[in-house]
């Protein structure tokens, strides 16, 4: 999926939840840049991430990101890779060590614009992060790479809590619920 792909997909995206469809514009503000997958971009860039489930879609792979300190799905920077599905597929095995993972079709599951706040390193700045949807099996073995403190398969139904009910976190939960996008 290279850059005119996903303009293409965004001008076409459709979504039950208005938030998220506000978010279409921004994105191709965005992607009007020639720099908008360079991290260097320091208003913000394009990340892509990983909404991986298991067969029965009732635990999804959630990683303890070390940086935010907070649970997350797999996902990262495209470091110029114009390809956000190959992004975000790389990002779920490097993160996961998972092997076999499987691509639950090539449109987008969700999209998402947030703030990562600043650190030493970097200022403020926004990730509009692009999501795909994969499935795996749980009896894989699993591999907590130096960009996590921890990584496991979480219950669906017990995601809010763990989140702080994260909006963007549970909306990609009642996709999964409503069988959207799948």
């Amino acid at each position: 999926m290279n850059r005119a792909d996903l303009i293409n997909q965004l001008s076409d995206y459709q979504s039950l939840h208005a938030e998220e469809m506000s978010f279409t514009s921004r994105f191709l503000e965005l992607l009007a840049h020639p720099d908008c997958y360079m991290r260097t971009l320091e208003s913000g860039h394009i990340t892509g991430s990983s909404w991986i489930i298991d067969g029965s879609r009732q635990y999804v792979l959630l990683t303890h990101h070390k940086k935010l300190d907070r649970w997350l799905q797999l996902g990262g920077h495209a470091d110029g890779d114009e390809n956000i599905l190959n992004v975000a597929t790389r990002e779920a095995k490097e993160e996961s060590g998972l092997k076999s993972i499987k691509l639950m079709g090539k449109s987008i599951f969700d999209i998402d614009i947030h703030l990562i706040p600043a650190n030493p390193k970097e200022q403020a700045h926004y990730h509009y992060d692009v999501r795909f949807l994969f499935e795996a099996n749980m009896s894989e073995s699993l591999i907590i790479s130096s960009e996590s403190k921890d990584l496991k398969w979480i219950k669906v139904d017990t995601l809010a809590e763990l989140t702080q009910h994260d909006k963007s976190m549970m909306r990609m939960v009642r996709k999964i619920s409503l069988n959207q996008s799948i």
